[in-house]
């Protein structure tokens, strides 16, 4: 069990983020392990051919095979929204003895032997780390960025605007209860309870004493996990609430709609219906005017909405729809072919 200790200070100091070189590094779980990650798995199948074009020997050895990844690969945030090349640059700067150290507690923490590709490579960390470096952007830059990236972070971006309202509604103890159920809040103490036993074992209590606190979401998490190691500023990361819509809208060949930027992240209908939005519309209204049923529009409200691109207010007996500054901006940003 971790325990972190914060004041007023650490609270008032705490801010989310999230990390274009994280999911990278923690998409090669879906590839592992695709029963953990059902909704990843039409993506993983549409850039199958591109991901074969690469090293695919070194990036399928950066997950251990319960799932733990060497620390160094996926370092703090330095801001609310990094860009990849920024957190890659970071990456390649890790010290060689840190480098060398976080592949080897990776595969000692679940008592796997090191693949050969690793075991080869891991008394030159300096080349190790650059081989590294080269893969994971070519696998960004092939299979992630053309796509994926722009529907995970529209996923990434409705979690945080989500805790932010929880925060501001409920308070910290709203906000922590609501993360994970790993996570506990009592007395200014945030617990977790990881149930690996070799996560367990480095369990340790962390005074944050004014450093803040880091929460990161992310797509490939089954449950909030920290940095064993503790070094630098505490960090959470836990799973992004919305995570299961990736698949939404997708098959197992291409996941890119047709009809502009704004359907390829969301779908057809659901674009349609955020472009309808801009004034309030009930459910019953918005049927009426697309001519469905009130039933098939509700399921589509209801998932944007929980994305936090909509807003619910209630007027009487009557639930209004309208999009959420969110939901104003992804319809800006997304064009208007489709509609």
């Amino acid at each position: 069990m971790f325990e972190f200790r914060l004041g007023v200070d650490d609270l008032a100091a705490t801010w989310f983020g999230y990390s274009a070189l994280q999911e990278t590094v923690l998409s090669l779980r879906a590839r592992r392990r695709p029963a953990g990650y059902p909704e990843q798995q039409p993506w993983v199948a549409s850039w199958q051919g591109r991901y074969e074009t690469l090293d695919t020997v070194l990036l399928d050895s950066l997950i251990a095979p319960v799932g733990f990844v060497p620390d160094f690969l996926t370092p703090r945030p330095a801001g609310p929204r990094p860009e990849f090349a920024a957190e890659l640059a970071r990456l390649t700067a890790t010290p060689p003895e840190v480098v060398r150290a976080d592949v080897l507690a990776a595969y000692q923490g679940d008592h796997s032997a090191l693949p050969p590709v690793l075991a080869g490579l891991i008394d030159d960390p300096s080349a190790l780390t650059a081989r590294v470096a080269e893969v994971l952007e070519a696998y960004w830059a092939r299979c992630l960025s053309p796509a994926w990236w722009p529907r995970a972070r529209l996923v990434l971006e409705a979690d945080i605007a989500h805790r932010g309202r929880m925060l501001s509604e409920r308070g910290a103890e709203g906000l922590f209860a609501d993360l994970d159920a790993r996570l506990t809040w009592h007395a200014g103490v945030l617990r977790l309870v990881d149930p690996h036993p070799a996560v367990r074992a480095v369990g340790t209590t962390v005074d944050v004493a004014g450093r803040g606190l880091v929460l990161v979401p992310t797509l490939f998490g089954l449950g909030a996990q920290t940095d064993v190691t503790q070094v630098g500023p505490p960090l959470v990361c836990y799973p992004a609430r919305g995570k299961a819509t990736m698949a939404e809208g997708l098959g197992t060949g291409r996941p890119e709609q047709p009809g502009g930027p704004l359907e390829g992240l969301v779908g057809a209908p659901r674009a349609r219906l955020l472009r309808m939005l801009e004034t309030p519309a009930s459910t019953t209204e918005l049927a009426h005017r697309l001519g469905v049923t009130p039933g098939a529009v509700s399921r589509h409200l209801g998932a944007l909405a929980a994305a936090g691109l909509l807003e619910r207010t209630r007027h009487g007996r009557r639930v209004l729809y309208q999009r959420s500054g969110l939901g104003d901006a992804l319809v800006a940003g997304g064009g208007r072919g489709g509609g």
